[in-house]
């Protein structure tokens, strides 16, 4: 049976591919680890890599204003990424960064043992919906995976570049919360 002290040991020794040894800190995962609801994102960002911390750059900072509108912080959901490490320049991870990273997240997943799971974005979408997610067509749709409740977002580095997509953005989060409302036993 894992642990998250076991989990985290054995993610940190991670040298499956080349992030692992240009890294400053290994971006495990934050919040609540007992939560009903869990994000993910698709990798660290420059300040996550210093900081250790998902989610603490501009788009973190995003991020934490759409969890103010649907009255949600960082003590009610866990938050991790598919990839641990920085890819180079904030580049999208490649597959093989994603395959080598695949059984921590899972295995955050099956700690966590979320009923809802919110992928930020279409690389994480890719690797925990379906491989030929579209994010521009199918943000906003619910799924069902492993009997979880599963729905993709624009990550929030997308809508700092694109702000015509925070409408689409905002009704997601609308969706979320009726979501968490509908499926969560506690109170958020």
């Amino acid at each position: 049976m894992d642990s998250w002290d076991k989990l985290k040991n054995d993610c940190a020794g991670c040298r499956r591919c080349s992030l692992g040894d240009t890294r400053r800190h290994l971006v495990f995962g934050d919040g609540n680890t007992d939560a009903e609801i869990m994000f993910i994102g698709e990798g660290p960002g420059e300040q996550e890599d210093i900081q250790g911390v998902p989610f603490v750059g501009p788009a973190g900072q995003l991020f934490d204003k759409m969890m103010e509108m649907i009255d949600l912080d960082r003590t009610k959901f866990y938050i991790a990424n598919i990839v641990k490490c920085r890819p180079p320049r904030n580049r999208d991870p490649l597959n093989v960064e994603q395959d080598a990273c695949n059984e921590w997240i899972r295995r955050q997943i099956a700690l966590v043992d979320p009923k809802i799971i919110v992928c930020l974005g279409r690389i994480s979408a890719q690797a925990i919906i379906k491989e030929d997610f579209r994010i521009t067509r199918e943000h906003g749709e619910w799924f069902d995976i492993d009997g979880r409740h599963v729905m993709a977002t624009y990550h929030p580095s997308a809508l700092l570049r694109d702000i015509s997509k925070r409408p689409e953005a905002f009704m997601d989060l609308r969706a979320i919360r009726k979501e968490i409302r509908s499926v969560c036993t506690r109170t958020y």
